[in-house]
């Protein structure tokens, strides 16, 4: 991720994206490059328009998350109630414990 980063970073400052920039940016950072990464990266990205992506990718991901929203909710409503039933179990079972001392 760091090296998608790098190339980020190296786009909006208006620089060239280049084995060797991104090699500095992440040397700067204090991260271990590793040159065929940072090769590959700059070849993945031969030819791709970085704003145009950004904005697709900007676009699709405004309704997953809009998607994920009600998922997130209904798993935490149905992991509040488990410790609901978790908790009235315990109870139980410490009333029956309380029986057996009298």
């Amino acid at each position: 991720m760091e090296y998608i980063y790098a190339a980020l970073l190296l786009h909006k400052a208006g620089k060239e994206i280049t084995e060797e920039t991104v090699t500095a940016v992440l040397q700067a950072a204090e991260i271990e490059v590793n040159d065929a990464r940072a090769k590959a990266l700059v070849a993945a990205l031969d030819g791709v328009d970085i704003e145009e992506a950004m904005a697709t990718a900007a676009v699709a991901a405004a309704p997953a998350a809009a998607a994920a929203t009600p998922a997130a909710e209904t798993a935490v409503e149905e992991e509040a109630a488990a410790e609901e039933e978790e908790d009235k179990s315990e109870e139980s079972g410490m009333a029956g414990l309380g029986a057996l001392f009298g």
